[in-house]
């Protein structure tokens, strides 16, 4: 109630008192927190500028191209079809040279906003034809031949507890965890503890080299899974054949 006709009255105090809290909240959210959050959402940006990139290349090209090797260049390596790990899975970096990107190193791999390396793998599926994805007009060589487009095996998980045979070629996924089962490409930074990156075992199904990946919210180290903040984003095939049947690539 007001007195006097001038001043605030205990309820518009208490709403201005909540605004002030609130603006000074913002104010004294720390640097460190702020640098953080623009570094995700330019990294963020940078991971599907990387994937528009790889449907460009595949519309171009007819396939899509070799993840580059670690201590060489950012240039593919090969053409396709792509040289394989131990767990049959072509996984590498990034090429910055073979797709025009950057921001690049000064050796040609895309970086993340804090400076790491972006990973990228792709599927060497499938089996009866294995390559057709990176090999030249592969993937319209299979449709052509068999009736229907070539069938991915990259798989998203929601954890790396839900990953059976981790770290081999029979790598799977439960399906009560599984975000994605046939993805075509999979694209992802190892987030602002690059250096450490691995430790848990939701990073470090990121890092085995096998089929199944993992992707959720950033967690701390008291998590299940252990610390996570790796930022993933993956290309699903269908969306892949949309833009080449649109360009004539298909079938």
């Amino acid at each position: 109630m007001r007195s006097g006709g001038s001043g605030f009255s205990l309820p518009e105090l208490a709403i201005v008192l909540v605004v002030v809290g609130l603006l000074l909240g913002g104010m004294l959210m720390p640097l460190a927190t702020q640098i953080d959050l623009r570094r995700t959402a330019k990294t963020r940006s940078t991971l599907h500028q990387v994937r528009d990139a790889l449907q460009g290349f595949a519309v171009a090209n007819g396939r899509l191209p070799c993840p580059a090797a670690a201590a060489t260049t950012g240039i593919e390596a090969g053409a396709g079809p792509c040289p394989l790990n131990a767990r049959g899975v072509a996984d590498g970096f990034v090429p910055g040279v073979t797709l025009g990107l950057s921001p690049c190193d000064s050796q040609g791999y895309v970086l993340d906003a804090w400076g790491s390396r972006l990973r990228y793998a792709v599927t060497s599926a499938p089996t009866a034809a294995p390559g057709s994805f990176t090999s030249s007009n592969g993937i319209s060589g299979f449709w052509r031949a068999n009736g229907g487009p070539p069938t991915a095996d990259l798989q998203i998980c929601r954890d790396g507890a839900s990953i059976s045979q981790a770290g081999t070629a029979k790598a799977d996924c439960a399906a009560a965890s599984t975000l994605a089962r046939a993805t075509v490409a999979v694209i992802y930074s190892p987030g602002r503890n690059a250096a450490a990156s691995g430790r848990g075992v939701d990073e470090a199904a990121n890092l085995d080299g096998d089929r199944v990946f993992v992707a959720h919210e950033e967690s701390t180290a008291a998590a299940s899974g252990g610390e996570f903040d790796d930022l993933l984003v993956w290309l699903s095939p269908n969306i892949l054949y949309h833009r080449m049947v649109a360009a004539g690539r298909l079938p």
